[in-house]
């Protein structure tokens, strides 16, 4: 038994029951003092239960600049042969 610590927590239950019930997040001790609202950390703590945010992937960029830029220099090439 622990005597004498007092912690905040939120606690947050699941959009899809299936394995779990609840998740419950422990906060820091400075979390409520530096001015966030009790809404934003609901907020953030149900953003985190929904997982991360789908992001483009970055491995398509390389090819898709590539094959632009070879376009690029074959349209190049194609007008100084041309003219």
């Amino acid at each position: 038994m622990v005597k004498g610590v007092s912690r905040q927590v939120i606690v947050v239950h699941s959009p899809d029951p299936k394995l779990f019930d609840q998740a419950i997040f422990i906060l820091k001790e400075d979390a409520v003092g530096q001015g966030i609202t009790e809404e934003a950390l609901l907020k953030e703590a149900k953003q985190i239960i929904r997982g991360p945010v789908k992001k483009r992937k970055p491995y398509l960029y390389g090819p898709v600049w590539a094959c632009g830029g070879a376009l690029a220099t074959g349209v190049a090439w194609l007008l100084t042969t041309i003219l």
